[in-house]
């Protein structure tokens, strides 16, 4: 193994990509090599040690053996940094990989206070220094991180201002701050299968993601994370529901073969291609890519289920030709050609024009159903200035339009910026909100007034926002700080009547509430207080206090820290944030519910009564 290891060092230290300050990127390793990349196959196929290890001939053909490669990289003493080293010496061992159609993993992500995790990232903002550490928990650590959790800090904002929360409605608009991973596992409690539509844009997983884990999210990595939270969003969604799922090329391929697995192929409803820029520039190397995708897949795409057709209003502008009036129905209608060319399987129909002479016209329409119509007056020859031609009524549609795939009429990231800087004065409010005239479309196209939609990457608060305007129910959830003076801000706006994005064209003038709570912090506050921390030594003191206060994971042995603590002030600083952010007991980040009554956690009364009556109203 060791020989093996050494080759394998040299060999890849010739590729660029792999080295990054001095050090070998193990992330990257794997991804490449799960992606068989060419390049990184070559080096290792010229390399005869290496060939023969991880290649198999077959036939005259080598067949690199990703599954014994995956095993090579994943043992623990592949690639040990200071960190590794040291978590392998007081006990605090990784597990290993599996694929991702098997892993059972959990997917923990908490980002900086001061940082914006956010869709629509842009690859130059990527590089941003912000630390994000994603933390992948085993079956065996999982105990009660996904029970529901006590809710706190609640509060209820109307046209009046902030209030007191005295009662909860099941039709209550909720906003919850907290980990949307833990707060879907506490509202399936209650909104399993209520849930009409689902949107959300997650952060996209670019090149330098500021999701880091001390090195980029792996396509794995990032599929583990989305894969958690998907499977939950089933759980949540109507036999009738929607998911909508803002993403950009880079794992555009990888999340539809994950949702593919989650529900069901046959489940996929389309690709919408949201054209978010106007272009124009020439910016790009290879291509200046204008678009984004928006996966849609139904909980259920029966016949049974969606009885009612999907469809999008008529603008104005189009109904305008339907000026006559029929005096038997009232309906609105205009005389359009029936003959016309490009129609599937044509009939060639003759018909007598009113001086004696024939016409022949392509008609989806039998000559039987056109004498009838013409009878009733449905259908009419006339004579113009190009010979004889036959019309028939077209009414005006009521159901509106099926939605085409291409959406580029729905605005774009200025008009998104637009509308943010119109609410703070400030476009660079927030980096990469979606503008509201795309919500809107895809909130009506799938749901009707007093359906619950709901977005776990709330962001700006586009989706909410909108939903509110539209006189749905939505459900809310982010877990960054910023929500305090962007996200609650605007929803506030929105309730006191703001008329910026879709308000004017739905009569919006304000009204109706929404109820505020956080997730109830226990480890979950020293994991903020490690992140926040700016200095070495106040990391030791937290060090200290966690030791007495927190609690720990049953993996550590605090004599075992204790006699390698040389080790420990050898790490970097964020190395040593890890560290201490690892050591916690995930399954207590946020106190259960089933643990509200214990006095040692100190819930109110209050508190208490409002949880009651949350989790009773699944009842």
């Amino acid at each position: 193994m060791q020989n093996l290891l050494n080759d394998f060092i040299q060999v890849i230290r010739n590729d660029e990509r792999l080295v990054i300050d001095g050090y070998i990127n193990k992330a990257k390793i794997e991804d490449l090599a799960l992606n068989l990349d060419s390049a990184f196959l070559k080096l290792l196929m010229d390399h005869e040690g290496l060939k023969k290890h991880f290649f198999q001939e077959v036939g005259n053909v080598l067949v690199f053996d990703k599954v014994k490669f995956q095993r090579f990289i994943t043992n623990k003493s592949f690639l040990p940094d200071s960190y590794t080293s040291y978590k392998n010496k007081i006990g605090l061992i990784n597990t290993e990989n599996q694929f991702i159609s098997q892993s059972k993993n959990v997917s923990l992500v908490f980002p900086h206070k001061d940082c914006v995790l956010e869709g629509g990232q842009a690859e130059e903002e990527a590089k941003r220094n912000e630390i994000f550490w994603n933390e992948l928990l085993a079956p065996d650590q999982i105990d009660q991180i996904l029970a529901p959790k006590v809710l706190t800090n609640f509060k209820r904002y109307d046209e009046n201002g902030i209030h007191k929360v005295e009662n909860i409605s099941i039709n209550d608009n909720l906003f919850i701050k907290g980990n949307n991973l833990i707060a879907l596992h506490s509202l399936k409690e209650v909104y399993a299968g209520k849930v009409k539509v689902i949107y959300i844009d997650p952060p996209y997983n670019t090149e330098n993601d500021t999701f880091m884990y001390n090195d980029t999210f792996t396509h794995s990595t990032w599929l583990t994370f989305m894969k958690n939270r998907l499977e939950i969003a089933k759980k949540l969604l109507s036999p009738d529901g929607v998911l909508f799922i803002n993403t950009d090329e880079i794992e555009h391929a990888y999340l539809k073969v994950l949702c593919d697995e989650i529900f069901d192929r046959e489940n996929f409803v389309g690709d919408l291609i949201w054209k978010k820029r106007k272009g124009g520039g020439n910016d790009s190397t290879y291509l200046a890519l204008d678009h984004d995708y928006i996966l849609v897949y139904a909980k259920n795409k029966s016949k049974d289920v969606h009885k009612k057709k999907w469809r999008v209003p008529y603008t104005p502008e189009y109904l305008e030709r339907y000026k006559e009036v029929d005096k038997d129905n009232g309906r609105r209608y205009y005389w359009d050609t029936l003959s016309r060319g490009g129609l599937q399987s044509p009939i060639a129909v003759e018909l007598d024009c009113p001086d004696g002479t024939k016409i022949t016209i392509n008609s989806q329409k039998s000559k039987k159903t056109i004498l009838e119509e013409l009878e009733k007056g449905l259908v009419r020859i006339t004579k113009t200035r190009n010979g004889w031609t036959v019309h028939h009524r077209v009414y005006e549609p009521e159901e509106g339009k099926v939605l085409r795939s291409i959406l580029d009429n729905v605005g774009t990231n200025k008009t998104a910026k637009d509308e943010i800087e119109a609410l703070f004065n400030d476009d660079k409010a927030f980096k990469h909100p979606k503008p509201e005239q795309l919500l809107q479309t895809l909130i009506t196209l799938a749901s009707e007034e007093g359906d619950l939609v709901m977005d776990f990457f709330v962001g700006s608060g586009t989706t909410a926002a909108v939903a509110h305007k539209l006189k749905r129910q939505y459900i809310a959830i982010e877990q960054l700080d910023y929500i305090e003076d962007i996200t609650i801000k605007r929803l506030q706006k929105v309730v006191e009547g703001e008329q910026g994005g879709v308000s004017e064209e739905f009569n919006w003038n304000g009204g109706a509430s929404f109820i505020y709570c956080e997730l109830s912090k226990l480890n979950q506050l020293w994991i903020d207080k490690v992140m926040e921390t700016k200095q070495e030594n106040d990391l030791i003191d937290i060090w200290h206090k966690m030791q007495d206060e927190a609690f720990l994971s049953y993996k550590i042995n605090l004599k075992d820290i204790d006699e390698s603590k040389n080790d420990f002030q050898e790490l970097s600083f964020d190395d040593k944030k890890k560290f201490l952010i690892e050591v916690l007991d995930k399954n207590l980040l946020n106190l259960s519910y089933s643990e509200i009554e214990d006095e040692d956690f100190e819930v109110s009364e209050e508190d208490k009564i409002l949880n009651e009556k949350f989790y009773s109203l699944k009842d």
